[in-house]
C-alpha cells in the first residue's frame, strides 16, 4: 500500500507544479445547485425491476442502509465527493481507473447507490466502457435498449432507462452490448447530444458515468470533456506505480475530486 500512495502523491504533486493549468483547459459549465430535495418519484416510463439479491451479494453491491465497514466507507466517500462536487455546482462524475481489474464499476455502482440514499438528489449511473460493459450483469438486468443503442441512433434514452426496486432515487442507464467505435462515437455528436440531454432533465440528478480504464483505450480520454469532473480508483495489489502516473498525467486537464484505494488492508484510509 506504501508504494500507491507515494505513487498518488507524487501524482497529486506532478498535477500541482503548473498552477493555472487547469483553469484554462477545464470546460465550462453552469453551475446548477438543486433548489430543492426532490419529492416522491413515480416512475412511468422508466422500466422497473428487482435486482437478484444473490447476484447483488457475488459482485460486493452493498445495501445502502447497512452498518457494515462498506457502507459506512461508500457514506464517507459520498459526503466528501459531493462536497468537492457542491463547491464548483458539478452534477456530472467520471468514475475512472488506470487499468482493469482496479475495482471501477463497483466504485461506480456503490457510490452512486450511496448518492441517491442521501435523498437530496435524484441519482442517474451510466454505463460508458462501452469496449465491457458490465453494469447490467451486476445488477442481473435484461437490457432491451442501452446507450449503445442511443449512440447508434436506434433508440433514444427513455427507452433505456432502468429502476431497481429497493434503490430509491436511483435510474441506471445500461449498455447493452459492446460497441464498435465506442471513442468516436462518445466524442462525436451523437456523445455530446446524449449528455446534453442528461444533464438538462432534472437540474438536482447527479449523473455518475462509469468509463473505460484509462490506459486501455482513448475512450475516457475523448469523452472526459463532457464532464465536469472525475474520482479515480487504483487498487493495493493491482495498479502499479508507472500505470498511476500515467494516468494522472493523462487526466492532468480533468478536475479530480479525489482518489480511491481499492482492496486496501487500512480499511480506515481508502479516500484521498
Amino acid at each position: 500500500m506504501d508504494r500507491i500512495r507515494k505513487a498518488l502523491d507524487l501524482a497529486r504533486q506532478e498535477r500541482n507544479r503548473s498552477p493555472g493549468t487547469e483553469a484554462k483547459t477545464q470546460p465550462v459549465f453552469e453551475a446548477r445547485l438543486p433548489s430543492q430535495v426532490p419529492g416522491a418519484i413515480v416512475y412511468v416510463d422508466t422500466h422497473v425491476f428487482q435486482p437478484d439479491p444473490s447476484r447483488l451479494e457475488a459482485y460486493r453491491i452493498l445495501d445502502p442502509a447497512g452498518n457494515d465497514v462498506a457502507a459506512h466507507a461508500f457514506r464517507m466517500l459520498r459526503t466528501q465527493v459531493m462536497q468537492r462536487m457542491d463547491e464548483k455546482g458539478w452534477r456530472s462524475l467520471a468514475v475512472l481507473s488506470p487499468a482493469a481489474d482496479d475495482g471501477k464499476t463497483t466504485t461506480a455502482v456503490n457510490l452512486a447507490i450511496s448518492l441517491a440514499n442521501d435523498r437530496h438528489h435524484t441519482v442517474l449511473l451510466v454505463d460508458c466502457d462501452l469496449k465491457h460493459p458490465t453494469i447490467a450483469e451486476t445488477f442481473g438486468l435484461m437490457v432491451q435498449h442501452g446507450v449503445d443503442d442511443v449512440l447508434r441512433g436506434e433508440a433514444h434514452v427513455g427507452q433505456c432507462l432502468y429502476h431497481p426496486e429497493a434503490y430509491d432515487r436511483l435510474v441506471v442507464l445500461p449498455a447493452r452490448s459492446a460497441l464498435a467505435n465506442s471513442s468516436e462515437a462518445l466524442a462525436g455528436p451523437q456523445g455530446r447530444a446524449l449528455v446534453a440531454d442528461l444533464r438538462g432533465r432534472y437540474p438536482e440528478r447527479i449523473i455518475v458515468f462509469d468509463l473505460p480504464p484509462v490506459l486501455g483505450a482513448d475512450d475516457a480520454l475523448a469523452f472526459l470533456p463532457l464532464i465536469e469532473c472525475g474520482l479515480v480508483v487504483v487498487a493495493e495489489r493491482a495498479t502499479r506505480r508507472d500505470e498511476l502516473l500515467r494516468c494522472m498525467e493523462l487526466l492532468r486537464k480533468t478536475p479530480i475530486v479525489g482518489t480511491v484505494l481499492n482492496k486496501a488492508t487500512d480499511v480506515n484510509s481508502g479516500y484521498g
